[in-house]
């Protein structure tokens, strides 16, 4: 069940004026780089040299060579059409031992930033997107509380030298995957498989977000900060009392956990009661710290869960079910435009942020480079169609004010390695050509940019 035809009545201009448009990259995905500059190990460095960790047994050691790239990789951007370029900084080129920062470090960022400037693209930076320094993971990583201290000192320095130039700031990219990839199911860096450990570790990046917010403000006056969270519609597998209860609790650990706290509910009582003595240590004033006021809520969105009743399978006794006959990516993921829409006026009505951005958005296909070009009609059509629906979604009165591809680039996804590409831009990792590929034509077509540049060399 595919749709591949482009909704040719898509406009730019069915979106708000002044509405923000970007891509969306991360560190250890693009930047390679690994010990150049004083920058040190990352878990993900580790993690990746563990044997059969790292579905084609490669790393972040190279990637895109972002970091020696970055100029081309900006003129892309630009290219598109964008007005603003998400990316985060790598914690382990700021802090590698947590105690004495890295000026070679804040110097990258702060020549990407004005690069970003020279473009007229705004920065977006995020400041936690998974890389933490494997020498703080020694020291006990997220689980451990004195990591709150450390990320608010890392928070201060990097805000304290871009501070003049950026005004937007995301403190966490998707705790969800921070704690439970990480920590739960093991299929993240560090690779730990316990439930207690998730929700400590899940606790204290909440914490520590809610201390980050009031730093960044000290330091950047105007600052507008917010978290980016990975949320799913959940739906029961089918109409039975037992699924539809599996399916609220499945919820309640996979969106309610992080938005009921960062919105002064507390964590769900449901949920608690589920996981008993592997619920989180949480001391005096950490619920308050937490709910400090953010000014924007980050959305990023791939597909829905559906969820069926599984007795005696983890805390929850619910598992996730694969539904037959639905559209599906390469890597498997339901295309569900609407699952966005209802995620967005779920977070408008429930939880009422001043704003709220789309800062992830994106699909994986199967690209194949011929004669030059990528013709990934598949991607299109995902991008045209979550498009739509977020047009009419803003339409309906949610304050959606940005959105964000995934990705600018193909790049690491993580423990699929160089397997998986959701870039609108092809990278051939061999001589690191870039191309533009047919769904960045098409975003670059629908956001105005100049027309004509598909090709960019390796530099």
């Amino acid at each position: 069940m595919t749709n591949n035809a482009p909704d040719t009545a898509l406009s730019r201009d069915g979106f708000p004026a002044g509405f923000t448009w970007g891509t969306s990259t991360s560190s250890y995905q693009i930047e390679g780089a690994r010990h150049e500059d004083g920058r040190v190990d990352s878990i993900w460095d580790t993690f990746s040299a563990r044997p059969g960790r790292i579905r084609d047994g490669s790393s972040g050691a190279i990637a895109c060579d972002h970091y020696h790239r970055w100029p081309g990789d900006l003129d892309i951007a630009r290219a598109l059409g964008t007005n603003a370029y998400r990316f985060s900084i790598a914690w382990p080129r700021i802090f590698g031992d947590g105690v004495t920062a890295n000026a070679k470090g804040l110097d990258f960022y702060e020549r990407l930033v004005d690069g970003m400037l020279e473009r007229d693209l705004q920065p977006w930076p995020t400041l936690y997107h998974w890389d933490l320094p494997q020498a703080l993971q020694d020291r006990g990583g997220w689980m451990a509380r004195d990591i709150v201290h450390r990320f608010t000192d890392y928070v201060d320095a990097v805000t304290r030298r871009l501070g003049d130039r950026v005004a937007q700031w995301i403190t966490h990219n998707e705790p969800w995957c921070t704690a439970m990839h990480g920590h739960m199911d093991g299929m993240h860096a560090p690779g730990i498989r316990d439930v207690a450990s998730a929700l400590q570790a899940s606790h204290h990046v909440l914490l520590s977000h809610g201390l980050a917010v009031p730093v960044i403000r000290a330091n950047v006056p105007g600052a507008r900060v917010g978290a980016a969270l990975s949320l799913h519609p959940i739906r029961p597998a089918s109409d039975s009392p037992a699924d539809t209860a599996a399916a609220h609790r499945h919820d309640g650990l996979r969106n309610r956990w992080f938005l009921d706290p960062l919105f002064g509910k507390g964590y769900p009582v449901d949920v608690l009661d589920a996981v008993r003595d592997a619920a989180p240590r949480i001391e005096a004033g950490d619920l308050e710290a937490i709910a400090v006021r953010t000014d924007f809520t980050g959305l990023n969105y791939y597909f829905p869960e559906v969820i069926a009743a599984a007795p005696g399978e983890g805390p929850l006794h619910a598992r996730v079910v694969h539904r037959e006959g639905v559209e599906r990516t390469a890597f498997g993921w339901e295309v569900a435009p609407e699952g966005m829409a209802q995620l967005l006026e779920r977070i408008h009505a429930q939880y009422g942020p001043p704003a709220i951005y789309v800062t992830e958005n994106g699909s994986c296909y199967d690209d194949v480079v011929q004669d030059g070009r990528v013709h990934d009609a598949q991607r299109t059509s995902y991008l045209v169609r979550h498009l739509a629906a977020l047009r009419d979604t803003i339409e309906r009165g949610v304050p959606v004010a940005g959105y964000f591809a995934w990705s600018l680039l193909d790049n690491f996804e993580w423990a699929e390695g160089y397997t998986r590409r959701f870039g609108l831009t092809h990278v051939d990792f061999s001589t690191q050509e870039r191309i533009l590929k047919d769904s960045g034509k098409w975003y670059q077509a629908f956001l105005g940019g100049p027309a004509g540049v598909s090709k960019f060399p390796q530099v």
